[in-house]
């Protein structure tokens, strides 16, 4: 020991350039100053950047006495909860060690022993600290992380906080409390976050998966997850969340603070020693990730990046799965299923929904999204995409056939009109010889049009199939069915790929059927290219151009809702008419399309309740909301593009060039397209609802851009009064709950 003290002495010298200090009033002073410091480094500005705590706050330095766990096999310490962390049961839940002092329980070096342990050990401890649990926790009113030393056979409580949990665990800990009468059921809504609420929507293994088991942990953070094994955490970030991208397990002997950045971006951890309250076991609860730890089985080597369990290794890259339920450790990639919402997890989200004022839809295209949304509680459909079914298997040839031909077939309808209206003023001679060139026309106006319009008659019954199976998983409640929106180049091929394909077939197959057509489809991609095709033909665009597509569309459409009423199930379509900016160009598609529905219905003698719409997404449609709110029965924010358009910055191109950057220097306090702008593109929507809302007071508002199921933006679409949000099928629960947050942050909870 004074061999081992003399060469710590020499290190601080050396590494500081002067003696370590003798005064006890001194060491007491650069003590404080070192936890001061604490507060810029990296690890803490990693957590202050994940739980959006401000970075201006500073730290706190608390100084009192010490009490030794150390001094001999009467002594020990350990960390206990209340209640079980990863689970929510109720039942003191910990770790303790003999002979030890705190750093070596947490820092995960050595395994400690079940708190239950203590019971058996030092009966009379033991219930001393069971009562101390129990008051703490009535106090407190919640779950207690409780830290505590035994000195000499004497308890002494070093300090308690609320404790870290699980989603699960929040969940359950939150209803018990409410159901106990320790708090009311709004408090037990304002406990659980939003994202404690995500990581319960965690996947699960299936039951049924075959599976090739190598080693068994602790379950510290349950979940599942699947991803290559890295084995530090600067690979981590580089490879995974925030980086290229990667699904990644961080294997380590045992996490320490310098690796919460690679934790972070990691699917799952897996850790060689440590116990449930390790460092990697903590933070990977409080952070939603599946966790396996003290897996004592497996020996890491970080330097050849590997691990060894029975004989077996695994290297850098190879794919495993780990099971943060059950503590077992997987080779290869496994099945993953969704979770259900039963139990505790219901019975919050029904407390939820009688809470909020706002509406949950998902944005969906399938049926079987549709019916996933419905099971979490989706009460309609906020965003049907008709082109994405489009890309479906078999579809794509038919939709090139469409864009090949359409701008043939206008064209040559073109050509015709001219002639017809040249005709009309002509006389004599001249009209002979126009009524010629109009018979030639007609003629090559015929072929194209016949393709053209016989794609969108091969079309037609995809999406009526695809709108038959939608509408009968809403059961009744009201979809949100957007048109064609983007530009016709997207269903084609890249003009790069295609321009190879053209030169490799003159080059080898000069003659060859497969030439001829792929030179089509590269003349078809240059005529229509674009240099910002965001601003460029699409949305209401094309469909005042191609009226045709969407004709054929709201046909399907309505065609679906006969045959699903007939069937004894309501359907309420809502026609969302996308990128207005101008009231004319709302007007113009409105009159077509309702025309083009009410045919569809008299042909059927049925009535649908449906309504036609718009969605709000360039500035301008917002700035003259109160004129495009006579022609429309609901507005759909798509805040997406509104954000670009406002910003003026292009989503792929902002987060591939300058938007990290812009976060990192604190220029934007958040990422406006994770989570909204309330200053610039929140002002615009609160004048667009009183604007709408000033012409037509029935108007019925929402969003469904992707802001739809983040918190934080939920709460302003509360603010400003919209009626509902849409969100993707998985974070519809997640949304019930922001909603009913956003209505208790204004009413606040009844015992506050």
């Amino acid at each position: 020991m004074e061999e081992l003290t003399r060469r710590f002495l020499a290190h601080f010298e050396q590494h500081y350039g002067q003696p370590f200090p003798a005064d006890p009033y001194e060491q007491l002073r650069l003590a404080i100053l070192a936890v001061f410091h604490s507060w810029n480094n990296d690890r803490a500005i990693a957590y202050r950047e994940r739980e959006k705590i401000p970075h201006d706050l500073g730290t706190a330095v608390n100084v009192q006495a010490m009490v030794y766990g150390n001094m001999g096999d009467d002594s020990g310490t350990g960390v206990a909860f209340t209640r079980n962390p990863a689970t929510g049961a109720k039942e003191i839940y910990g770790e303790y060690l003999m002979n030890a002092q705190g750093e070596d329980v947490v820092a995960g070096v050595r395994t400690p022993v079940p708190i239950a342990e203590l019971a058996r050990e030092n009966a009379a401890i033991y219930q001393q600290f069971a009562d101390v649990c129990r008051i703490l926790e009535e106090h407190y009113r919640d779950m207690m992380d409780i830290e505590f030393t035994i000195e000499r056979g004497r308890l002494f409580i070093l300090q308690c906080r609320v404790g870290k949990r699980t989603g699960a665990a929040a969940v359950k800990i939150a209803v018990d409390m409410a159901n106990e009468g320790l708090i009311s059921r709004e408090e037990a809504l304002s406990r659980v976050t939003p994202e404690q609420l995500d990581q319960v929507l965690h996947p699960q293994i299936d039951p049924n998966a075959a599976l090739t088991v190598i080693a068994r942990g602790l379950n510290a953070s349950p979940g599942a997850a699947s991803g290559i094994a890295v084995f530090d955490a600067a690979t981590a970030v580089r490879l995974g969340k925030g980086g290229q991208g990667q699904q990644i397990i961080l294997v380590r002997p045992e996490t320490n603070p310098d690796d919460l950045r690679g934790m972070l971006a990691s699917e799952g951890i897996l850790t060689e020693r440590g116990g449930m309250t390790s460092h990697a076991a903590l933070v990977a609860r409080g952070f939603g990730i599946p966790a396996v730890v003290g897996c004592e089985a497996i020996h890491v080597d970080v330097e050849r990046r590997e691990f060894h369990v029975d004989g077996r290794v695994v290297r850098e890259g190879d794919e495993i799965t780990i099971d943060g339920t059950t503590g077992r450790v997987i080779l290869g990639r496994v099945a993953l299923l969704p979770p259900s919402l039963t139990g505790e997890f219901g019975e919050l989200l029904r407390w939820a929904d009688a809470v909020r004022r706002l509406g949950v839809r998902t944005n969906a295209d399938t049926p079987e999204d549709t019916e996933r949304a419905v099971e979490f509680g989706a009460e309609g459909i906020g965003l049907c995409r008709t082109e994405h079914m489009f890309f479906a298997e078999g579809r794509r040839p038919i939709v090139q056939q469409m864009i090949l031909a359409a701008p043939e077939a206008k064209a040559a309808q073109a050509t015709v009109a001219r002639l017809e209206a040249e005709r009309e003023k002509a006389d004599g001679a001249h009209r002979a010889h126009l009524e010629e060139e109009l018979r030639q026309a007609r003629a090559a106006a015929e072929e194209p049009t016949a393709r053209y319009q016989g794609a969108l008659d091969r079309l037609l019954p995809f999406q009526r199939e695809d709108f038959v199976g939608i509408f009968r998983a809403l059961g009744g409640r009201p979809c949100t069915i957007r048109l064609i929106d983007p530009p016709l180049h997207e269903f084609l091929p890249s003009r790069e790929q295609l321009l190879e394909q053209v030169i490799t077939l003159r080059a080898t197959e000069p003659t060859s059927p497969q030439l001829a057509e792929a030179e089509r489809l590269l003349t078809a991609v240059e005529n229509l290219h674009e240099q910002n095709p965001m601003l460029g033909l699409r949305g209401c665009r094309l469909s005042i151009l191609y009226p045709e597509i969407v004709t054929m569309q709201v046909t399907a459409i309505f065609q679906a809702a006969v045959e699903v009423q007939k069937s004894g199930i309501p359907v309420r379509p809502e026609i969302m008419i996308p990128l207005v900016g101008h009231v004319n160009e709302l007007r113009v598609l409105r009159e077509q399309l309702e025309a083009t529905a009410r045919q569809v219905m008299a042909e059927a003698g049925v009535e649908i309740d449906y309504q036609f719409g718009t969605m709000i997404e360039v500035p301008r449609a917002a700035l003259t909301a109160d004129e495009i709110a006579r022609y429309a029965e609901f507005f759909s924010f798509g805040t997406n593009d509104l954000t670009q358009t406002v910003f003026g910055y292009s989503r792929d191109d902002a987060e591939g060039k300058f938007l990290y950057a812009y976060l990192e220097r604190k220029i934007l306090p958040s990422n406006p397209f994770e989570t909204l702008d309330a200053a610039g593109v929140g002002k615009l929507m609160q004048l667009a609802v009183e604007a709408a809302r000033a012409v037509n007071p029935t108007i019925k508002l929402g969003i469904c851009g992707e802001h739809g199921g983040d918190p934080e933006s939920i709460a302003l679409c509360h603010r400003i009064g919209l009626d509902y949000v849409s969100c993707s099928p998985f974070r519809v629960p997640v949304a019930r709950l922001a909603a009913a947050r956003a209505a208790l942050s204004v009413a606040g909870p009844a015992d506050k």
